[in-house]
């Protein structure tokens, strides 16, 4: 009997639909979830009610409803289910429950709001021109960054405590001007104020957006060393002296021309030897992994004129076109971030 050879061609796994079904049903997890969030299922399972018909009571709605719903959840790994009772999953209960102090769910409010979702209905001609059909996210009146400031604190919690480490170590208790762009929720800058009690912050950003910063700010105690400046970071006089710059989930939005024009801007307005970190969801050089990181670039594709998820290289190359000398790259796991430390 003949041995088959190392190069025979090996027979092809039979093609199946149910990939490209699950792909196009997508959004049922999407509003599953939105629907267990906005009726508070899962703070509800938390407290105890754990069968169909007590969380329709506790959440006011069918006992049917509640049970498919939980199925549902169960079949996707957010719930388990022994019997007929229902308990959280891992995830579900650090980011899911009202009353867990990591507590996400607020984030819907920003992230499947109507207009972003509209960019995705609208994706197939977002494809056709290389950009967005809309450009509400330049409307200084728009209310979709307050949504954003609002809703997506929570989530950028563990990533401006990591940005925090990586630019002060343990420079923790010396005077320090920071400034920082497109502050939104302004925990990043504020994350640096609780690290370092002798630095101040200049938070740049729509006018109504800077309202909840600063709200945020009072509420962790640094309001004193917390100053806003209104505008658009590409129009205002920053002024000078600053020893740091964060420019935290920013440059996505823009094409790179656009960044190198910022960053040169931040160059200017920096003291000797101060630095830039730059927060960016960045893919490896192939563009298609990590998955988080790759992803992100088809948001950038469906929501900005000319955005993307940008490697390394190309975020130290605009760096260094704008004139600063050193740069250094530091992956934040298990944050899907990653900074870069540019120095002037």
């Amino acid at each position: 009997m003949s041995a088959i050879p190392s190069n025979a061609a090996q027979p092809r796994a039979q093609a199946s639909p149910f990939r490209l079904f699950q792909a196009i049903n997508g959004f049922h997890l999407t509003e599953a979830i939105r629907s267990a969030i906005e009726l508070d299922v899962f703070t509800a399972i938390a407290a105890g009610h754990n069968t169909a018909s007590a969380i329709a009571r506790e959440c006011k709605v069918a006992e049917r409803g509640a049970r498919i719903l939980c199925d549902f959840l169960v079949v996707n790994g957010f719930l388990t289910k022994t019997g007929s009772e229902y308990a959280l999953a891992d995830d579900a209960a650090t980011f899911l429950d009202r009353k867990s102090p990591a507590y996400m769910g607020s984030c819907i409010g920003f992230l499947l709001n109507d207009s972003l979702r509209a960019n995705f209905h609208n994706l197939p001609e977002a494809v056709r021109r290389g950009g967005t059909t809309t450009s509400d996210h330049l409307d200084p009146e728009s209310s979709v960054w307050v949504d954003f400031a609002h809703s997506m604190a929570p989530m950028m919690m563990m990533a401006s405590q990591g940005l925090t480490q990586i630019v002060l170590g343990k420079e923790t208790n010396r005077p320090m001007k920071v400034l920082d762009i497109a502050a939104g929720h302004g925990l990043f800058g504020i994350s640096v104020l609780r690290a370092n009690p002798k630095a101040k912050v200049v938070a740049v950003d729509w006018k109504n957006v800077l309202a909840v910063a600063k709200e945020n700010a009072k509420k962790f105690g640094v309001s004193d060393r917390y100053e806003t400046l209104p505008g658009s970071i590409f129009d205002v006089d920053l002024g000078s002296g600053y020893d740091l710059v964060l420019i935290p989930n920013f440059l996505h939005h823009f094409d790179a021309a656009t960044c190198e024009q910022l960053l040169r801007k931040l160059h200017a307005a920096l003291n000797a030897g101060g630095r830039v970190a730059t927060l960016e969801f960045v893919p490896n050089e192939d563009r298609v992994s990590p998955p988080m990181e790759a992803g992100f670039a088809i948001i950038m594709l469906a929501d900005t004129p000319g955005g993307d998820a940008y490697t390394q290289k190309e975020l130290e190359q605009m760096a260094s076109n704008a004139g600063f000398k050193k740069n250094e790259f530091h992956r934040m796991p298990p944050s899907p971030h990653a900074v870069l430390i540019s120095t002037k």
